[in-house]
């Protein structure tokens, strides 16, 4: 299994030849590519909702002289992502009447959080919706971002004003951390899904396992 990425590491290396794959298209695209040709070498062209490539500073054009290593989220029961993925309302659409239910978080097989909480988020990525709302995210560093919403009704207003800027965590109502694989539970009615920022209905039980270096991309 690849190791997490240490302070100081060097991320990336001179591309090492050309693409296997060429992939247009948002982050959902990519994630389909990265779950069904792992270890391949991509030519990423994103459309302008790819909130990976902002995180690259990634554009249609970009020369592709370097190649890194992504990893990826595989999702439980199904799916898979390449940036996020959100149970719950999403922080950036965090409204005073969205419902906390009971929510049970483990991380790596260990106990993490039980409370009552609106969302949580588990990205590779950083960024959702061009919102920096994992600062620290990296999508090629063999950890997933955790974060856990259970803020007052008051509180939810002022957390969206400042995820621009990514100041949003670390608050009191919130909670942070990392992990390779997460399982959550939700008592009662289910939660709405978002993946890499689109809907895929609703569930009660999630589990998103990192993948390290699934692909490869060329930057």
């Amino acid at each position: 299994m690849t190791r997490p990425l240490r302070p100081g590491d060097p991320w990336g290396h001179a591309a090492s030849g050309p693409p296997d794959i060429e992939v247009a298209g948002d982050d959902t695209d990519l994630a389909v590519v990265a779950m069904s040709n792992r270890g391949v070498l991509v030519r990423f062209r994103p459309s302008p909702r790819s909130d990976l490539a902002r995180a690259l500073g990634l554009g249609p054009a970009s020369a592709g002289a370097t190649e890194v290593a992504i990893d990826a989220l595989e999702i439980e029961p199904d799916g898979a992502a390449v940036n996020a993925v959100v149970l719950g309302v999403p922080p950036d659409r965090l409204r005073w009447n969205a419902r906390a239910p009971d929510i049970t978080v483990r991380v790596d097989g260990r106990p993490w959080f039980r409370g009552r909480a609106t969302t949580v988020v588990v990205a590779s990525g950083q960024f959702l919706r061009g919102a920096d709302v994992v600062p620290r995210g990296h999508p090629g560093d063999g950890w997933a971002e955790v974060q856990v919403y259970g803020l007052s009704r008051r509180a939810r207003r002022p957390m969206r004003r400042r995820l621009p800027s990514g100041t949003h965590v670390p608050r009191p109502g919130s909670r942070a951390g990392r992990a390779r694989r997460v399982e959550i539970e939700v008592a009662g009615r289910g939660l709405p899904v978002e993946v890499d920022g689109h809907r895929r209905g609703r569930t009660t039980r999630l589990g998103v396992t990192l993948v390290p270096a699934a692909i490869r991309l060329l930057v």
